[in-house]
């Protein structure tokens, strides 16, 4: 049965947020995953800039929390080593690279250029709708989102709600870029390495560029676009959909 047919197992939104919406970090994350949706939530991560400190929180609630990794086939190198050197330090036991369908990806982007003529759509066969599909037996999911990210972000709360009834978790929503630096170092994670390089925001290859000093640390994602999000986090997609 799809988790999402069990949702009266569950308080709804305004009962998550009455009894959670004051908490943060592992605080948030340990009645959610240990009791609330037990069973029944994942963690997404891109192993970017930020994501060891909520993967290390993840890790020390249960270390066998599902883990979705998109795997879009334009991503560095460098996130690929790093997510890797994570599994192994944080002791994750279940995390799954989850790619396009190859189908649809050939049907799609054919030359592997959809990137340049249209980012949306690129966006959304490599990465909105792998997620979909693997979120399917999830009643909730967990988000590295954090307000100040952006202005997109700004207003975001501890426990949202997608259109397809869906949870989703986001422990870091009011943490500071301060306190994520800090919290790296007090438990000596180590970073992704193009991150002293400049990238405070790392996607795919093609998308992503360097953060110039004092600019919105996502400024370097779809640089010069009015793009700002890849649609995972915008809204639910299709169950079916086809490019062929």
């Amino acid at each position: 049965m799809d988790g999402l047919a069990r949702t009266h197992l569950t308080d709804g939104l305004d009962a998550l947020q009455r009894r959670y919406g004051g908490l943060s970090g592992a605080e948030l994350l340990r009645p959610l995953v240990r009791d609330e949706f037990r069973g029944r939530i994942a963690l997404v991560s891109s192993f970017g800039t930020e994501a060891a400190v909520l993967l290390a929180m993840a890790a020390e609630v249960d270390p066998g929390i599902p883990v979705i990794f998109l795997d879009t086939g334009k991503l560095f190198g460098e996130t690929l080593r790093y997510r890797d050197t994570l599994i192994k330090r944080l002791g994750l036991t279940d995390v799954r690279t989850i790619e396009p369908d190859p189908a649809e990806l050939k049907a799609a982007d054919p030359e592997g250029l959809l990137w340049q003529s249209s980012p949306d759509a690129c966006c959304h066969v490599r990465k909105t709708i792998p997620l979909d599909r693997a979120l399917r037996g999830f009643d909730a999911w967990i988000t590295g989102r954090k307000r100040f990210q952006a202005s997109t972000r700004a207003a975001l709360d501890a426990v949202e709600q997608d259109d397809d009834g869906r949870f989703k978790v986001n422990p870091l929503a009011t943490w500071s870029r301060d306190r994520i630096q800090a919290e790296f170092d007090r438990r000596d994670l180590p970073r992704h390495p193009l991150e002293a390089d400049g990238f405070l925001s790392i996607g795919c290859m093609p998308c992503t560029d360097r953060v110039a000093p004092g600019q919105d640390p996502r400024s370097g994602r779809w640089a010069g676009q009015d793009k700002t999000e890849c649609g995972i986090h915008l809204s639910a997609v299709p169950r079916t959909v086809s490019f062929i």
